[in-house]
């Protein structure tokens, strides 16, 4: 779907763009800029996750249709939630119940103690032969996903289908982009940020977000959800990490999620 002479919106059935650890997990909807993508290991815009008792959940495979009349647009997309996180060792899966605990409490060091340097001891863990996969699972459920195209807005509406609606703990709508394009971020409360400074999980107060490509002079705005508590992340990590976002955290008992990004050109 194009935006301007130099920008489109691309979506993807299968799995592409293929990058680093997520080229098996379904995309949202990419940015492409002078006919490149720009996503790099960001999963996509309006791309739908939960976690699920002790695992988080994400889609393998999808279906989709599309619809166009005159300039409108829109996108429906249905993902599977059927791939887990799991950790190997030299293709031996370690992933048990305490080993995620220790995954998690890792997380959670992380994201509050940045000075830490827990993206070097991932680093580390990959040299020596421990790395992430996402594996297939029993689905969990689906989620169904409507992108209407109108620019510079871009409407996402998410109908969340689960098998069973106990142990689900939070939904997901991640929408993110590469962190190597895209490295600027600023609020309506005056906070600019760049690069590493952004943070890797930090809850947004401000009413709204952007995260801006300089070089491309393309952005994506959203705004706080009364009904979910937005994140801005990033991460880079040469070979392994190249993402950056604002994720919308929800509280499972709506299962219908809806929200706006604009597209922001200067």
């Amino acid at each position: 779907m194009p935006v301007s002479e130099a920008l489109l919106i691309r979506l993807y059935l299968d799995t592409k763009p293929h990058h680093q650890l997520i080229t098996k997990l379904q995309k949202g909807l990419i940015l492409v800029s002078n006919e490149t993508e720009l996503a790099g290991e960001g999963i996509g815009l309006g791309v739908p996750a939960i976690r699920h008792k002790d695992r988080t959940y994400f889609s393998g495979s999808s279906t989709m249709r599309f619809e166009q009349t005159g300039s409108h647009a829109a996108a429906i997309k249905e993902f599977t939630l059927n791939l887990t996180s799991e950790r190997t060792l030299r293709n031996i899966q370690m992933e048990r119940k305490t080993a995620r605990k220790i995954r998690r409490s890792f997380d959670k060091l992380y994201m509050k103690h940045k000075h830490l340097r827990l993206l070097a001891f991932e680093n580390m863990l990959r040299h020596v032969g421990v790395k992430r996969d996402f594996v297939q699972t029993k689905p969990v459920g689906s989620v169904i996903v409507v992108y209407n195209i109108d620019p510079p807005y871009i409407k996402i509406k998410a109908e969340f289908r689960l098998f069973q609606n106990t142990g689900v703990h939070e939904i997901y709508l991640l929408n993110e982009q590469s962190s190597k394009h895209f490295r600027k971020y600023y609020d309506s409360s005056g906070t600019v940020l760049f690069d590493t400074d952004i943070g890797a999980w930090e809850a947004v107060n401000a009413s709204w977000a952007c995260i801006y490509s300089v070089e491309n002079n393309v952005g994506f705005r959203l705004w706080k959800h009364k009904d979910a508590v937005l994140h801005r992340g990033r991460e880079f990590l040469n070979g392994t990490l190249d993402w950056i976002g604002l994720d919308y955290e929800a509280d499972p008992e709506n299962m219908c999620f809806e929200y706006d990004i604009e597209l922001i050109r200067s």
